[in-house]
């Protein structure tokens, strides 16, 4: 009788896009990757499902924001297994990367790539958003596949400095999520939202981004 038992996830073959997205940072960011399929199930990271899609799904559509950030300073709100911010902050040295995390073995987990990776340029926060205590006024934040806009504002908005923008990954109804904050835009002194598509043309599907200025 033969095993019908189903397969384990295989990871995701490295996409040609990489090389692209990641030029001279693409070992190390090979090196999170196969970190991050060997141990990110066992460690409630990724769910069982996410290997087969890992490099398209998850690295290359984060990749594909840090053309937009500035050289200074980046807050990733929530961190958890490091999409965005450790594969930003992999993809830009030039930029100071500060991982803000509430759950104890996501902090963990982050700042052992930290080490293992030598990234010079991040720091690991152990705290909610809104009670996070940093060093330095963030001149810009993300986030993604955190909260609907309307409740990330109040955790993003207040981390930036005045004049600061925010980058926060969306989906498809990323307009549809800008209509209906515009009461928490106006209460957070946030303008300018709006959706910019990056990824075009490189990986098959392009990552929505809402960038909006903060107290500009």
């Amino acid at each position: 009788m033969s095993d019908s038992s189903p397969a384990e996830p295989v990871l995701e073959e490295e996409p040609a896009e990489a090389a692209i997205v990641f030029g001279d940072r693409l070992d190390a960011i090979r090196r999170f990757t196969a970190n991050l399929a060997e141990h990110g199930e066992e460690r409630g990271l990724i769910g069982p499902l996410e290997l087969p899609r890992l490099w398209t799904r998850h690295i290359l559509n984060s990749g594909v924001v840090a053309p937009l950030l500035k050289a200074g300073y980046l807050g990733d709100v929530g961190s958890g297994a490091g999409l965005p911010g450790l594969v930003l902050a992999i993809a830009r040295p030039d930029v100071h990367v500060t991982l803000i995390e509430p759950m104890e073995r996501r902090v963990t987990w982050l700042s052992e790539q930290v080490s293992e990776l030598d990234l010079s340029n991040v720091s690991v926060v152990r705290a909610r958003a809104e009670e996070a205590v940093l060093e330095h006024p963030l001149d810009q934040v993300t986030a993604r596949a955190v909260s609907a806009l309307r409740k990330l504002l109040k955790l993003t908005a207040p981390l930036a400095r005045d004049g600061g923008e925010l980058l926060l990954m969306k989906g498809a109804n990323a307009q549809a999520e800008i209509d209906a904050a515009q009461k928490e835009l106006r209460k957070f002194e946030v303008s300018n939202a709006r959706v910019q598509v990056v990824g075009a043309g490189v990986i098959a599907e392009p990552t929505r981004v809402v960038r909006a200025d903060v107290r500009a």
